[in-house]
């Protein structure tokens, strides 16, 4: 392959601004599928957690022809918990598409991705998308985002940035959002300006080899393989060469296959050249950041640098009554290996063994970030227990540091105070405020700690009808105490299964989260107290049965139904002294088994 003729773009975005429609449609009318083939729906979201979601979680490659041009196409996350992903892809990349809606403009996010794109100093081409919205608003967006390049102190000739009008969900670009849609033009726009625009790749085929893992798959025949755009020489099959390890030795592997991506999929290729993007399989424990390069003269490309992780939990085995009855894996043995695994492909992630208790320390982004893990392993059968997220504080100065977070809410003008109220007891600072068409945008910054489980609040103040978005911000001195929660819970005194009648009388003490029917066992959670303590209760009491009957008090038992609880409530929900079990089957919550015995 031509090394002027290869194009290789990241699309970087906020989360639902349409990076995978957009690249379904460049995929789509670049003429690579059959006119009667079936394509799914967004196409590069493979995982099912990322198709339940409709975020993308992993960053993922893939390509498209367009004229006599191969266009590397490199789909990252929008989300900020998985910043880590965009911060190793950007370095396999030459330029980038930012793309912002053409209502909202650029978010926190958008900050963060372009902020890493500009470290990579890429050449930016700016997509407005979603243009058929009827609140659609693109000069105002374009101004938003020239101002977001200076905030970012872009430099001149980056900042000189090329604009292209879409609406990815219909499938048609335009150079100017007042003119016509003309048949046959639908993308070509797009393709036309990652040309002219984003330069070919760096590098010479005459130097050793250099490639830099910067994701990793899986393939069942073939185990891990390392996905890198090769820097400099060229890489064959069978290939003697090196691999330069993140801890600087040295190990000799032999390539065994080599994968060019077309579309989404892959094709098995002999050899890749400069600027292509492969997959190559051939070492069993390739991890991100690796440089695989030549044997005589080995030359290490500098390691990927990533931002620290925030949030902790304490991943634990189960040891409440049910442990084993749903789970394949259970013992630490098999959660320390999992998490091991994880934090090979995930460089975000960090994994510790516990010294005081059996268990894992897990560090990562976010509250988001650690329960995509969590559902991931209970998916594969995994069993255990999860404490509550702690922030990660840092000593500087003699000073306590905790990281915050730039928080931006869209609401309306009705629900701003009482978000304002609520984000005010969580420490949070407000640092802007626009108001437009009756809707409210306000920045705060705010720890950490504040956001912890505040989504389901903020959804309950603004009756579903509000936006909320945040970014690592700084580590900025303590902001002092936060309450997590104020009422108590419902704890099942003895091992018994849920009765109507019983859970009839206790809803008026609290709200439940439980059916009638639910085997449950002492120190299980199954609802919220009304009061502030923590509340014994019995809720297999069944009715006491007589011959005889009255009137009055043989009314059918009406329950008001249960709060469904999510594995991200569950987590942002319970206390210090409380846990999550985690299983295939169940999320149920409990009292830790220390606090279960000074109870007594």
């Amino acid at each position: 392959m031509e090394q002027n003729k290869i194009r290789n773009v990241a699309i970087i975005a906020h989360v639902d601004h349409g990076k995978t429609t957009l690249v379904d449609q460049l995929f789509k009318y670049s003429g690579m599928f059959r006119e009667n083939q079936e394509v799914s729906e967004r196409l590069m979201d493979s995982m099912d957690l990322e198709r339940e979601r409709g975020i993308t979680i992993t960053a993922k490659n893939g390509s498209y022809q367009y004229k006599d041009y191969w266009i590397n196409i490199i789909d990252t996350p929008g989300h900020a918990d998985f910043g880590g992903q965009v911060e190793r892809v950007l370095r396999m990349a030459d330029g980038a598409l930012l793309l912002v809606d053409a209502q909202e403009g650029p978010m926190p996010q958008t900050y963060f991705v372009l902020k890493k794109a500009l470290q990579n100093n890429l050449p930016v081409i700016v997509v407005i998308n979603k243009i058929d919205k009827p609140a659609a608003r693109c000069s105002w967006v374009v101004d938003q985002v020239f101002d977001l390049f200076v905030k970012l102190n872009a430099p001149d000739d980056i900042l000189d940035f090329p604009v292209v009008y879409a609406s990815a969900k219909n499938g048609y670009s335009l150079l100017d959002p007042d003119d016509e849609i003309k048949p046959g033009d639908h993308m070509t726009h797009i393709s036309q300006m990652i040309v002219d625009h984003t330069p070919p790749p760096r590098g010479s085929s005459d130097e050793p080899l250099q490639m830099q893992v910067g994701t990793i798959d899986y393939s069942p025949y073939l185990g891990r393989m390392g996905i890198g755009k090769v820097v400099n020489g060229t890489m064959r099959l069978n290939q003697p060469i090196v691999v330069a390890r993140r801890d600087g030795s040295i190990k000799p592997v032999r390539i065994s296959k080599i994968f060019r991506f077309e579309c989404d999929g892959k094709v098995a290729v002999e050899s890749a050249g400069v600027g292509e993007i492969v997959a190559v399989a051939g070492m069993e424990d390739v991890t991100v950041g690796v440089t695989f390069t030549d044997a005589e003269n080995p030359r290490p490309l500098p390691l990927i640098t990533i931002d620290p992780p925030t949030i902790s939990m304490n991943f634990i085995p189960n040891d409440s009554p049910f442990a084993g009855k749903e789970g394949k894996f259970v013992t630490s043995r098999h959660i320390g290996d999992r998490l091991q695994r994880e934090t090979l492909s995930d460089v975000a992630l960090h994994c510790e063994v516990l010294e005081d208790a059996v268990g894992f320390k897990v560090s990562g982004r976010g509250e988001l970030h650690l329960s995509i893990l969590i559902e991931k392993m209970r998916r594969e059968g995994y069993e255990f227990q999860v404490t509550r997220p702690r922030v990660i504080f840092k000593e500087e100065d003699g000073r306590t540091l905790e990281p915050f977070e730039k928080l931006t809410v869209d609401v309306d003008e009705q629900f701003q105070g009482a978000v304002i109220e609520k984000l005010g007891k969580l420490k949070g600072q407000m640092e802007e405020m626009d108001t437009a068409h009756g809707m409210v945008r306000m920045v705060f910054n705010i720890p950490t700690r504040g956001l912890l489980g505040y989504r389901s609040q903020f959804m309950t103040d603004t009756k579903g009808m509000g936006m909320m978005t945040y970014v690592f911000s700084e580590y900025a001195p303590y902001a002092g105490d936060i309450v997590n929660r104020v009422n108590g819970v419902l704890v099942v005194k003895d091992p018994c299964t849920a009765v109507a009648f019983a859970l009839f009388n206790l809803q008026e003490r609290g709200k439940l989260f439980i059916h009638p029917g639910v085997p449950l066992y002492p120190g299980q959670i199954i609802g919220e107290s009304s009061r502030s303590m923590d509340m014994v209760v019995n809720p297999g009491k069944g009715k006491k049965l007589t011959n005889m009957r009255a009137s009055g008090s043989d009314e059918a038992v009406t329950l008001t139904p249960p709060i469904n609880m999510t594995l991200e409530d569950c987590i942002a929900y319970i206390n210090d002294d409380e846990l999550v079990e985690v299983t295939p089957a169940s999320i149920r919550l409990r009292k830790s088994p220390s606090s279960t015995k000074q109870r007594g």
